[in-house]
């Protein structure tokens, strides 16, 4: 669904995280298949999908279906939050306010920007290798920084900009994944290609976890792309279209994945296996995930900087940040994360992946009290101009409510987590798989509605005056 400002909408996003006007909505909402297709044909997806098989040792059949369960299932809380930016015109971080507060908003927003920020170090670590793959005289370090530079110039662009890329790259790399799958089948270098691994209940799980966090992930910026599109666009398409697009593009990367190194010698890195397993191709497949990343890798920066003028702004409530406030934040983190990336360790991957399963732990009970309260109990109605008052206007510096059921929905997840820092006894007793995710969900999703609605009735007692004699 275009508008009239579809083509008058400027390249150079003006606009940072407040309410975005109707005269200033367009854009189409088949762009968010695009945008999640295309910007999941990335490398980080393809290391992680081959987990699957080289860390939790299923084998293909199992893994495919471990990858699909887990997309299919995480895509769907992705979707939902996506759905929120056409009605809210915000992006996602600064709404949690009118769920936590406007200063109980505070620590899910900055575990986002951490995480954010993780990914977007992570990219360039990648496409600083993806680089030297490419052009053996490029050193790693000096890959990192031409790819943070790439990035960082589209992230400073912004929304129209990003939408633009990936709509050329979901064909670019819709087409290119399809070649490399094609290549790798009938070129396999292995006799025990469907055969190396085993099924294992274990491994499995793990891997379905894997795939659905991958999902959600995304929730905390989601909306963030699809705020720009007119306020009438249906909820169901603006959910099908990325729902569709994410879990198409993210399973096709985790599948080949799985496929690049069981179709290459045991032990190999994931991206060298991919490298050998093209062969002919090779060279070519890594340049497009080398465009990839840095395209894909601009929605980290462009999320991670929202995030920071939101904290900013809950306590500069009077400060209107513009395009040349993102550009200069963009800049800053820009340099720091490249210098983090250039000066990390070899397991820098590694160690970001461990960060990113702590910080889900925290991030999933926030996914729970979001939806709830969106489609549950406000019906996607809430009062802009309260979110942006610092003291939260009707929603207040604290939601109690929101704040118990997100501290509850972290405590009940302990038992069941499987991270760097911690086990617990329930995952230890299957043997590794994380259900922390899923216990989060269930548990905190009903909570929350159960407290919203006890406060909810609470307040319409209060304003009939019932219980003015109490108080």
């Amino acid at each position: 669904m275009a508008t009239s400002a579809t083509t008058s909408a400027p390249l150079i996003e003006k606009h940072t995280i407040g309410y975005v006007p109707p005269e200033d909505r367009h854009g189409k909402v088949r762009d968010l298949f695009t945008l999640w297709f295309g910007g999941n044909i990335a490398p980080l997806p393809i290391v992680t999908g081959a987990l699957g098989v080289q860390l939790f040792h299923l084998n293909l059949v199992w893994g495919i279906v471990a990858i699909l369960v887990g997309h299919l299932v995480g895509g769907v809380l992705m979707a939902l939050h996506s759905a929120q930016g056409p009605q809210m015109g915000i992006p996602q971080m600064i709404q949690s306010r009118a769920q936590f507060g406007s200063l109980g908003a505070l620590l899910v927003v900055l575990i986002a920007g951490v995480m954010y920020i993780g990914f977007f170090a992570s990219n360039i670590v990648l496409a600083g290798k993806s680089l030297h793959g490419v052009v053996d005289s490029v050193p790693v370090p000096v890959g990192i920084v031409i790819g943070a530079l790439g990035s960082g110039i589209i992230g400073i662009i912004g929304y129209r900009f990003i939408h633009v890329l990936n709509r050329i790259g979901t064909w670019v790399l819709g087409i290119g994944i399809v070649v490399g799958f094609g290549y790798i089948l009938t070129h396999i270098q292995t006799d025990d290609f469907l055969t190396r691994g085993s099924f294992n209940i274990s491994g499995w799980l793990a891997t379905v976890s894997l795939a659905a966090l991958w999902q959600i992930a995304f929730a905390p910026y989601v909306s963030d792309y699809s705020r720009y599109l007119p306020a009438n666009v249906p909820v169901a398409a603006t959910f099908w279209t990325t729902y569709l697009g994410s879990a198409l593009g993210s399973s096709l990367s985790f599948v080949f994945g799985a496929v690049a190194v069981l179709a290459t010698p045991v032990g190999m890195d994931t991206m060298d296996a991919v490298k050998l397993a093209t062969g002919a191709i090779g060279p070519l497949m890594l340049v497009l995930f080398l465009l990839s990343v840095i395209s894909h890798n601009a929605l980290n920066l462009y999320g991670a900087v929202l995030s920071l003028i939101t904290l900013v702004q809950t306590f500069a409530y009077r400060w209107i940040p513009t395009a040349k406030s993102r550009a200069v934040i963009s800049i800053i983190v820009l340099l720091a994360c490249c210098f983090a990336a250039v000066g990390a360790s070899a397991d820098f991957i590694g160690h970001f992946v461990d960060m990113v399963l702590v910080l889900l732990v925290v991030l999933v009970p926030w996914t729970a009290i979001n939806l709830i309260d969106f489609y549950a109990i406000h019906k996607g109605q809430y009062d802009i101009g309260s979110i942006f008052q610092v003291d939260g206007g009707i929603y207040g510096r604290y939601n109690p409510q929101a704040l118990l059921a997100y501290a509850i929905g972290i405590v009940v997840q302990i038992p069941f987590m499987n991270t760097p820092l911690y086990v617990g006894p329930v995952s230890a007793h299957i043997n590794g798989a994380d259900l922390s995710w899923v216990v989060g969900l269930l548990v905190t999703s009903p909570l929350y509605f159960w407290l919203a609605n006890r406060d909810s009735a609470y307040r319409r007692r209060l304003t009939s005056g019932k219980l003015a004699g109490s108080l």
